[in-house]
């Protein structure tokens, strides 16, 4: 963690100074007031001066940003494009690049683990905790789709044959999309079953 400690007249002369070493601005940094500044005999013997503490807040984006770059160096994988973008309470980092199909892995596997490295990494020490989704070229929204078509195509074959539909295991954001793509059907439900990593969603017809 990059901190400074730094005098002035003022406390924030001090505080100026101090963002001007570090080459952060205001918002980016956590301020203590070691010492408050005051005047000496008749305003001009024995004052003392301001002192600060200036500490640069930890950066959960680019904490999660140097760890893919890492990884990506290990895995021999050049020219890929880190974008971040804030949502509503998580933040979506997107990979773009050619041949980022070894980054999604079977079903998103690599993805999902990718994921879960990097909400441990990026919040370690973090006094606020940040959520992350990676994706890799909208792969995350295309999968999406297709689990819920998935969800409808199985749905109706278990209403024509009156019988349960097991599906293959599943991570828990998947077997989410399934969930929620037939909360409201008229005709069959959903729970999960097993343990993980091999928990599964199975369809039922509604009694």
């Amino acid at each position: 963690m990059k901190q400074v400690e730094k005098s002035g007249k003022t406390v924030e002369e001090a505080v100026e100074a101090a963002l001007a070493e570090l080459q952060v601005t205001r918002d980016q940094v956590e301020v203590q007031v070691l010492e408050e500044p005051t005047k000496g005999l008749f305003g001009i013997l024995g004052g003392k001066a301001a002192r600060v503490l200036v500490i640069v807040k930890d950066n959960p984006v680019e904490k999660a940003k140097a760890f893919l770059a890492g990884i990506f160096e290990r895995m021999n994988i050049e020219k890929v494009e880190i974008e971040a973008s804030k949502k509503e309470d998580y933040i979506v980092i997107n990979f773009k690049g050619p041949d980022l199909g070894v980054l999604i892995g079977r079903r998103g596997d690599t993805l999902d683990a990718l994921q879960y490295l990097v909400n441990l990494v990026a919040n370690k020490n973090s006094k606020e905790r940040a959520r992350f989704i990676l994706d890799v070229e909208g792969y995350r929204k295309r999968r999406e789709e297709t689990l819920g078509k998935l969800a409808f195509r199985l749905a109706e074959k278990v209403k024509r044959k009156g019988k349960d539909v097991v599906l293959e295991p599943m991570s828990p954001h998947e077997r989410r999309i399934i969930h929620t793509a037939l909360q409201d059907h008229k005709e069959v439900f959903t729970y999960s079953e097993g343990d993980e990593p091999f928990r599964k969603v199975i369809i039922a017809p509604k009694k």
